[in-house]
C-alpha cells in the first residue's frame, strides 16, 4: 500500500490518550481568533471583554513582544472608565478568557478527571487591587445552584499590606486558603501550575514560582478536598482581570500579562470523540510556509515522535530542524508534505504542510 494511505488510515487507529491545549501568543494572528482557535469550537466565543462600551479603545485583549521573555505575550486592558462587564453589570469589570459549553469535550473537567492547568502572568510594578475583588483566575462550576460563585478563585485584594489570596468555596460559604504578599508578585513575571482531581473526595495542588530563577512565592496542597459543586455538568477555568467598581478610588488603569496557557488531562481515559476535538485545535502556521512553520495550540512534547514525509510518502530527515512547537522547512522542494505526530507508535495527527 503506498505509504501517504497508511499513514491517512492511521488517523482512524486513534487510542486513549492525554489532551493537551496551548494558547501561546504569536503576534501576527488576530488575539481573539487566537484565543478562540485554542478554546473554542467553530464559531464560539470565550473572550469576555468591555469592547461594547468602549469600542474607540480597540481590542482589550492584545499582544506585545516581551523582552525578559523573548516571546510575544497576552496583554489584558482594563479602565477605569468607561469599563463596565459587558454591559451587563456596570458596578464590575471584567476582561477574562475561560472555557465554557462552546468549548471542545477536554477543556471540560467532570467528576474523576485530574486536570493540569498552568500559565504564566505578570503584574506591574504598581498594581492597585480592588479592597472587594480582583480575580486573576477562577475554577467555575457550568450547571447546578452554585455555578454562580468560583470554586477555586486567585484574587487581589487592597490591604496592609496588598496581598493575593487562594478563596475556595464547595456551596455558598468562601474560605481563604492562603494569603501571600503582593509585593512578591509586583513586576516579575511568574509561572503557575495548578493540579485538581475533581470530585467530593478530590484534591487540589498550586505553586507559583518566578519565572527568572524557579523561587517559589506561593505553594499550597490539600489531597482531601471537595473539589465538585453539587449539580454541575462540568467544571472549567477563567483568567483575566474581574474586578469590583464599588470604590473606584483604589483603582486606575492597568494591563495585566499572561502567556503560555495550558490545560492538560492528566488522568482519566478520553472518548475517541474528545481525541478527535483535541485534534482538531492542532493547525500549522502559515500554511503554505517557505521557511519556519509553528504547530499552534499543540504541544510537541506531547508525543513520542514527529515525523515528515513527501508527497510520495518518503520519510524526510528533521532531525535539529524542530524547537519548541516550530519546524524549520527551509531549503526543502516545494510541495505538498505530511507532518505525522506519534504517541508510542500511534499516530495521532496528521498535517498537510505546503511548502513554497
Amino acid at each position: 500500500m503506498n505509504k501517504v494511505l497508511q499513514i491517512l488510515l492511521s488517523i482512524l487507529m486513534l487510542q486513549t490518550l492525554s489532551g493537551q491545549v496551548v494558547l501561546s501568543a504569536d503576534g501576527v494572528t488576530n488575539t481573539y481568533n487566537l484565543i478562540n482557535t485554542a478554546f473554542a469550537l467553530p464559531n464560539k466565543n470565550v473572550v469576555e471583554v468591555p469592547d461594547c462600551n468602549h469600542a474607540s479603545f480597540g481590542d482589550h485583549i492584545t499582544q506585545v513582544f516581551d523582552e525578559q521573555l523573548n516571546k510575544f505575550v497576552f496583554q489584558f486592558h482594563i479602565h477605569v472608565s468607561p469599563d463596565n462587564d459587558r454591559c451587563i453589570n456596570f458596578d464590575r469589570q471584567r476582561n477574562e478568557i475561560k472555557s465554557y459549553d462552546g468549548s471542545p469535550e477536554n477543556l471540560k473537567a467532570v467528576v474523576g478527571e485530574t486536570v493540569e492547568y498552568k500559565w504564566m502572568f505578570k503584574i506591574s510594578d504598581d498594581f492597585q487591587p480592588s479592597s472587594n475583588f480582583t480575580h486573576i483566575h477562577q475554577i467555575k462550576s457550568v450547571g447546578g445552584p452554585y455555578e454562580s460563585i468560583p470554586m477555586i478563585t486567585l484574587t487581589l485584594r487592597k490591604s496592609n499590606p496588598d496581598r493575593l489570596e487562594l478563596r475556595y468555596t464547595p456551596t455558598t460559604n468562601q474560605t481563604t486558603l492562603k494569603t501571600a504578599n503582593l509585593d512578591l508578585f509586583r513586576g516579575t513575571w511568574v509561572t503557575v501550575k495548578e493540579v485538581i482531581k475533581f470530585g467530593e473526595t478530590g484534591s487540589y495542588f498550586i505553586e507559583i514560582k518566578k519565572q527568572s530563577d524557579n523561587q517559589i512565592l506561593f505553594s499550597h496542597t490539600n489531597s482531601s478536598l471537595d473539589t465538585w459543586q453539587d449539580g454541575a455538568d462540568f467544571a472549567r477555568p477563567k483568567w483575566g482581570i474581574y474586578r469590583s467598581l464599588l470604590n473606584q478610588q483604589d483603582l486606575k488603569d492597568e494591563i495585566m500579562k499572561f502567556a503560555d496557557f495550558s490545560i492538560q488531562e492528566i488522568s482519566g481515559a478520553l472518548s475517541v470523540d474528545d481525541l478527535k476535538a483535541q485534534a482538531e485545535n492542532i493547525v500549522l502556521f502559515p500554511n503554505p510556509a517557505s521557511s519556519i512553520v509553528q504547530l499552534k495550540n499543540g504541544n510537541l512534547n506531547t508525543y513520542s515522535s514527529i515525523e515528515l514525509y513527501d508527497f510520495v510518502g518518503r520519510k524526510v530527515p528533521i532531525q535539529n530542524r524542530l524547537s519548541h512547537n516550530t519546524l524549520d522547512v527551509s531549503n526543502f522542494s516545494k510541495g505538498l508534505y505530511f507532518i505525522v505526530l506519534k504517541k508510542d507508535s500511534i499516530t495521532v495527527k496528521v498535517l498537510k504542510c505546503y511548502i513554497k
